[in-house]
């Protein structure tokens, strides 16, 4: 499944839920417009199954499901593709093993050089954040908005955004260059699907065609 050009990036937010109520707030999102959804639990009981099970709701949407950190789990459960930070794992491995039409997603923080470095060696899309206070990763260092039009100018991958992003900022973003926005509170406080749709608003029209296909 290809990589969504622009939209909403929801973030499975896992502490003290159960798998039952992580299916069906990530079902709500989906269908308030989220265009991909990435798999995120610091501290699974039983993340094969809770990932496989994603894989099944996504994908009966036509969503691609992203796995954070595991390269074995994404590969494991067939999910669209990973999402590495710095200490995940090589993008090269991840190719070999999740194969050449995988999503592969790549943390660069506030760093051009990182992102550029992670475009060469075949990164399908660089995430930069935090842009704001975020409750989800409240110790992680801060990004600057300048760094998205900087990206702008130098990537051709996909931009997302994520870090405390609301429906009222997440438009500089996007106006800065992000093309899509990673979001997990936002979401997943508050009913998922209407949520959803808020953010989806500020991308406007859906219908055009994805210049990375």
């Amino acid at each position: 499944m290809k990589l969504p050009v622009r939209g909403l990036y929801a973030i499975t937010q896992t502490e003290k839920k159960s798998p039952a109520t992580i299916i069906e707030e990530v079902t709500a999102a989906i269908r308030g417009g989220a265009a991909i959804v990435q798999y995120r639990d610091k501290n699974p009981t039983d993340a094969l199954a809770l990932a496989a099970d994603l894989v099944q709701v996504c994908h009966q949407y036509q969503v691609p499901l992203i796995i954070n950190d595991h390269i074995e789990l994404a590969a494991a459960v067939a999910a669209d593709g990973v999402h590495l930070g710095k200490d995940d794992g090589q993008i090269s491995y991840a190719r070999e093993r999740l194969g050449g039409d995988a999503i592969i997603g790549v943390s660069c923080y506030d760093s051009i050089e990182r992102a550029l470095a992670a475009q060469r060696q075949g990164a399908s899309y660089v995430a930069f954040g935090r842009f704001f206070p975020s409750s989800s990763k409240p110790l992680a260092a801060p990004a600057s908005i300048g760094t998205l039009s900087q990206a702008r100018r130098v990537l051709d991958i996909p931009i997302v955004a994520i870090g405390g992003i609301l429906p009222e900022n997440g438009g500089q973003l996007l106006a800065a260059g992000a093309d899509l926005l990673a979001i997990i509170g936002g979401l997943f406080d508050h009913q998922p699907e209407s949520a959803a749709r808020a953010y989806g608003a500020l991308f406007g029209p859906t219908d055009k065609a994805n210049p990375f296909e």
